[in-house]
């Protein structure tokens, strides 16, 4: 379908696509990746037209049609839904758009309708008219909507409707996932699977990936390498790959250090019996000049502060509307040290305000939140408000002072930002020049020149690189602070997460031990109002009501014995609970033993579900 042969690409010295070759099949679901600044949305761009090589030739099968959805909402999109959609088909599309609005209308104008009309049919535009509204159907996408009105997701989706309604051949998705939330990522992954054409995209979403992808392209310095099969293998065989190379690397770099040896040792090695062995060094100097290193890992540290107190905060039947619309209703909570929480549910249902409602920054309508002491926080704000666009890099950390102090030791700023990837050049640039990978390194930077032991992570996955997020994740696992995570990256949570809160919408709320699969899983079977009984289970015995003692005047004497003993039953049940809820709070139990924390979550499982039959059991009896 589509094959790139000896393509080259050069930004200023540095050459983005050096010589590559890359053929795409038809039905192939190939998946882009690389690091962040390698080049991957640039070779999109080349691959889409938007951008000419400086040297090589795009091949493509007959009239393959490629059609591209952009990693950014383009700033000037405006209109109707309708419009937005119709523009992926040119001029026509501008036609039929024009001629909507005049129906919608109920113009006049007959003669100028007239005209629209003949060049629809002269264009073969009323089946043209007709996929529109089969794609805005498909799509679930309402025509009459102003695009400007709409949320980041549902403006993705138009973008994905201009981009399908030119019923591509290839279709090439620049990061598809980013501020989308979970429910509309499974719309997407179900929506690709079942496309006809073929797809090549990037993405940092790993459980994205791993439903779509049936090959792996990895872009690294300029060279391209395909990778048959899942991303697990991808990872296994490119570990292999760099081992290997690491090796004759070393073995190219002890012999390049000998023949240096040799050169210096003066006259025997000018003999003319010699000429070919400095012919050879001359050789290995010149690859060596050529090479191109891999850049280094980020070097993440998180500094943590004194240990703050067991209690991180308690909340208590807060509730908090916007515009009348709940987006907290009676919940009920409580947060101890060490915990690692993901928050999760649609955009728009107030989860950064769940956030802003813990640490302060909201007050409530209702309820109260008690925090603890000792707390120090450090935020990760999800629209980068932190950063200065206008100021350089270097000047957003450590709020312009040459020196910042990472655990107790005086550290220059630019040395700290090569830490996290950031050359020399690249930290004089201005904020508003970098890329969104980028932009979330150096807020990770920020963030992390302040000691915390509450860390608060708003959306902070979007845009980072596979091996940023590896990192990340692990800095997190190892953090004895407590954590408050807002992601869509259900991976993420999986393997950071010990407990979901999960917004469903008008308020009501639920929480689950584990990450996100757990909470999926356990879902359907919550039927607890918005205070999660787990998130009760842990408070102290005294916040729990006690049964109230029944009266039991009309029961057979077996059925008063049973009602008799339900109140001992409940407490028994409410303090296994409670214990079982404590040891999984312990952040530090799921990476040390996960086996004893999975046995602990279904022993947990059980509890509550013994202990609701024993309430519904006691209210039974008692309304008998």
């Amino acid at each position: 379908m589509l094959k790139l042969k000896n393509l080259s690409l050069h930004l200023g010295a540095t050459a983005l696509l050096d010589h590559i070759d890359l053929q795409i099949e038809a039905g192939e679901r190939v998946c882009l990746l690389g690091r962040n600044g390698e080049g991957k949305s640039t070779l999109l761009r080349v691959i889409a037209g938007e951008l000419p090589p400086d040297s090589g030739e795009i091949q493509r099968q007959g009239n393959v049609r490629i059609a591209q959805l952009p990693q950014d909402v383009p700033r000037d999109t405006a209109g109707e839904v309708f419009d937005v959609v119709a523009r992926g088909l040119g001029d026509i599309g501008a036609v039929l758009a024009k001629y909507h609005h005049l129906l919608r209308e109920q113009s006049e104008d007959m003669q100028a309708i007239g005209r629209l009309q003949d060049k629809i049919e002269a264009n073969d535009g009323w089946s043209i008219d007709s996929k529109v509204s089969a794609v805005l159907s498909r799509l679930q996408l309402d025509g009459e909507m102003q695009f400007s009105e709409l949320s980041g997701g549902l403006k993705r989706r138009v973008l994905l409707a201009q981009a399908l309604v030119q019923s591509p051949d290839l279709l090439l998705l620049d990061e598809p996932t980013n501020h989308l939330d979970v429910e509309s990522i499974r719309w997407l992954e179900d929506f690709l699977l079942d496309f006809n054409g073929s797809l090549l995209f990037i993405t940092h979403d790993r459980a994205f990936l791993r439903r779509l992808a049936t090959r792996i392209v990895e872009l690294d310095r300029g060279q391209i390498s395909s990778w048959p099969g899942d991303y697990d293998n991808f990872l296994r065989r490119r570990e292999e790959r760099d081992h290997a190379e690491a090796l004759a690397r070393a073995h190219f770099d002890k012999k390049l250090a000998q023949e240096e040896v040799w050169i210096r040792q003066g006259v025997q090695a000018r003999r003319t019996r010699n000429e070919g062995r400095v012919r050879a060094l001359m050789e290995l100097r010149n690859q060596a000049q050529q090479r191109r290193n891999r850049s280094g890992q980020a070097e993440l540290v998180v500094q943590e502060a004194e240990r703050s107190g067991k209690l991180v905060a308690e909340v208590k039947n807060l509730s908090y509307s916007w515009d009348t619309q709940p987006l907290v209703n009676n919940y009920s909570s409580m947060i101890l040290r060490g915990d690692k929480i993901g928050i999760v549910g649609a955009n728009g249902v107030g989860k950064s305000t769940l956030l802003k409602l813990l640490l302060g920054k909201l007050q409530p309508q209702q309820g109260s939140i008690r925090l603890g002491s000792k707390l120090q926080v450090a935020y990760f704000d999800q629209l980068r408000s932190a950063l200065n666009e206008s100021a350089p890099v270097f000047e957003n950390i450590g709020d312009g002072k040459a020196f910042v102090e990472i655990n107790g030791a005086q550290k220059h700023v630019m040395s700290y930002l090569q830490d996290f990837l950031f050359t020399p050049e690249r930290a004089r640039t201005p904020v508003k020049a970098l890329s969104g990978g980028e932009r979330s390194r150096l807020l990770l930077a920020r963030l992390f020149t302040q000691p915390c032991n509450l860390l608060v992570l708003d959306e902070p996955t979007n845009d980072l690189d596979l091996e940023t997020l590896d990192l990340l994740e692990e800095r997190l696992l190892e953090f004895q602070g407590t954590v408050l995570l807002v992601s869509h990256d259900r991976e993420f949570l999986n393997r950071v997460a010990t407990r979901c809160i999960v917004m469903h919408g008008n308020g009501r709320i639920s929480e689950h031990v584990g990450g996100y699969d757990e909470a999926v899983a356990e879902r359907g079977a919550v039927t607890a109002p918005a205070a999660s009984k787990k998130a009760e289970a842990a408070k102290p015995k005294a916040a729990a009501p006690a049964p109230r003692k029944p009266s039991a005047s009309k029961l057979s004497f077996k059925l008063q014995r049973e009602l008799q003993a339900l109140p001992a039953q409940i407490e028994k049940l409410e303090v296994e609970q409670a214990s079982l809820a404590a040891k999984l709070s312990d952040g530090a139990l799921y990476s040390s033993d996960p086996q004893q924390a999975q046995g602990l979550q279904s022993e947990l499982a059980v509890v509550t579900e013994r202990l609701e039959a024993a309430y519904a059991r006691w209210a039974e009896l008692e309304e008998s």
